[in-house]
């Protein structure tokens, strides 16, 4: 007992170091805490790009189109249903706390009315004829909402600038060091007006990859920025000047080290509006993408692009609907929350409280129970987030195992929230003791579902439960011993899914999987255990390996998925979502298995910003 204590986690140390550092916290410090606290904002990609339904920029930078043809669209954008208030109106009611606007993308052409040098903008250029960003901003102020800009450094159709397209460069740098010194000037002329006018509180840049700190001028840049508000938070696209890590696309599968940090992401496959582009996520797929996201102790910037006249398409309204009825829902278990307890004390998704009192697990599943391992501490109370009036019961056993009992739990459409509160910060214990039950223990368990839930268990964490215990590959003729407390539906439950019970190895670790899971000796089959009934596609992120086909275990079906976020260029995988139908599921536990196209290979490298896009 005294060394698994003295491997404890203590979600109080926290308190304390978190109390001592705001004695003396530095500014750049103090600056990020609304940032911190946010965990969503929304991010706008609008400009003339979306009058065709084209790449923003990049169209054109690509040769996809020719750059005159591409300027084209600054006749055809209208702006002429446009209306902030709405917008704003919409962003704050979803739950976000900021927006972000692409103020200039990297096409040149600037959303306000700009007077810098040669500068290309809507109100001059376009049919619209107005500028369309200050009346948003303003309508941002109103509502409370933070103001985030994002600005690119590249502009890629001013004559300063030295890179034209992929394949075209206007001139080098070393012969022409004036004309670049133009372009400085005339990018930082562009950021003190968006400084002078809107006072953002976040400045975030993109396209830093294409030149260096020293050509940028990003220190004198910073210099003009803080000048007007030294409290001004920067993104980590300034050559590394910036306050926080932008991963881009890819959810990371491990934890980002930087204390501050947002993910930008697409409800589709595109940034700004596409109107072919029909590979959307689901609302019940971006609500758990947030609690992913706030597990991890980030933000998710989650992006819509309106259409050239100013309407947003309906089912990017619809998201944005669905995430304001679940985050109107569980605000005290978002907002101000820091990153979920050790995957070895819970299997799936979790935060922790600003006052690191309470503990909020995540459900995407109805079941009738939930474990928590290693906790030294009692909760004072466990009850649904949301549910004023519910009271879960719960036990202990004598190896500071949790059970939750959720029967009577009306479970939210998308995530279940379950919030244990306690007196004092709770204790975990590191690498405690689990339910290492002995096989005929669990067999001799009356629920069924505790026994599959425990079985699963041991095969995740490698324990060779079923090591010479008479089981065989395929569940037929097994000769495991019982007794007349055996439960048969059990036994019936590991026949049915002996092949990922026997001779299989350690399942997948934190990050891949809310969930437990196992391996095939070969490593290539990865086993997925699935709790109760999924609100939605099970989801698995970071396997490098192609998927040849995924099946349901004992029962032969084979089962559809999709891949979403998975760009060609990028090294980065994307998140596999499968389909497992009601029908096929089994009452116990489901087991589905993944069959790959060659040993199981996983991502668990750093998420960055996109520096391509093809």
């Amino acid at each position: 007992m005294k060394n698994r204590f003295f491997k404890a986690f203590f979600l109080g140390l926290a308190v304390s170091s978190y109390s001592i550092n705001a004695q003396t916290k530095p500014l750049d410090n103090r600056k990020m805490e609304w940032f911190k606290n946010a965990k969503l904002g929304i991010f706008i990609h609008w400009g003339i790009y979306s009058v065709d339904g084209i790449s923003e920029s990049w169209s054109f930078f690509n040769n996809y189109i020719n750059h005159e043809n591409y300027m084209k669209q600054l006749d055809g954008f209208s702006a002429s249903q446009y209306k902030p208030d709405e917008w704003a109106k919409l962003i704050k009611e979803s739950g976000a706390q900021y927006a972000v606007i692409t103020t200039k993308h990297h096409d040149g052409i600037s959303l306000w009315n700009s007077k810098a040098e040669k500068a290309i903008t809507i109100p001059a250029h376009s049919l619209a004829k107005k500028d369309v960003l200050t009346p948003f901003i303003n309508s941002l102020k109103k509502s409370g909402l933070k103001t985030g800009l994002y600005f690119s450094l590249p502009d890629w159709s001013h004559p300063y600038y030295d890179i034209n397209t992929r394949t075209k460069k206007r001139y080098e740098i070393k012969n022409d060091p004036k004309r670049w010194q133009q372009f400085v000037h005339y990018y930082q002329a562009q950021l003190s007006e968006l400084s002078s006018q809107y006072n953002p509180d976040l400045l975030w840049f993109d396209g830093d990859w294409e030149h260096s700190s020293a050509e940028w001028n990003a220190p004198q840049t910073l210099s003009i920025l803080k000048k007007k508000n030294p409290d001004i938070i920067i993104n980590s696209r300034l050559n590394d000047h910036g306050d926080y890590d932008t991963p881009e696309q890819g959810i990371p599968v491990v934890r980002p080290q930087n204390e501050y940090w947002e993910l930008c992401y697409t409800m589709n496959n595109s940034w700004g509006y596409q109107p072919y582009d029909d590979h959307y996520k689901t609302p019940n797929m971006m609500v758990r993408t947030l609690t992913d996201v706030i597990s991890m102790g980030g933000n998710l910037l989650l992006n819509i692009g309106p259409k050239a006249d100013g309407t947003i398409p309906e089912k990017q309204i619809q998201v944005l609907k669905n995430l304001g009825r679940w985050t109107s829902k569980n605000k005290e278990a978002i907002y101000g929350t820091s990153h979920g307890i050790p995957f070895e004390n819970y299997k799936g998704k979790s935060s922790v409280s600003e006052t690191k009192q309470s503990i909020f697990l995540y459900l995407e599943e109805q079941k009738d129970f939930v474990k928590i391992y290693g906790l030294a501490s009692k909760p004072d109370a466990v009850k649904i987030v949301g549910e004023e009036n519910s009271q879960l019961n719960f036990s202990f056993n004598q190896n500071n195992t949790m059970t939750i009992d959720l029967s009577d739990v009306k479970f939210d459409q998308d995530v279940t929230t379950v919030k244990m509160t306690f007196k004092e910060p709770p204790v975990l214990l590191k690498n405690s003791d689990k339910d290492s039950s002995a096989l005929t223990e669990i067999l001799e368990n009356k629920s069924p579902k505790m026994a599959a839930y425990d079985i699963a268990e041991n095969m995740h964490n490698g324990n060779a439960l079923f090591y010479h215990s008479g089981l065989t590959d395929d569940g037929q003729e097994i000769k495991i011993q019982h007794t007349s407390k055996t439960n048969p539906e059990t036994l019936q439950w590991i026949s049915k899914h002996a092949e990922a019970l026997y001779d299989t190895g350690k399942g997948l670790p934190e990050g891949h999987y809310a969930g437990m899971s196992a391996l095939s000796k070969d490593r290539q089959t990865v086993y997925l255990f699935v709790e109760g009934i999924p609100t939605g596609p099970v989801a698995l992120k970071g396997i490098k390996n192609g998927i040849a086909r995924i099946r349901i275990v004992g029962e032969g079906s084979i089962i559809s998925h999709k891949v979403y976020n998975k760009l060609y260029w990028s090294d980065t995988p994307g998140i596999v979502y499968i389909d497992v139908p009601k029908e096929k599921l089994d009452k116990n536990m489901t087991v589905v298995a993944i069959l790959l196209d060659k040993p199981l290979e996983l991502y668990r490298e750093k998420v960055s910003a996109i520096e391509n896009n093809l």
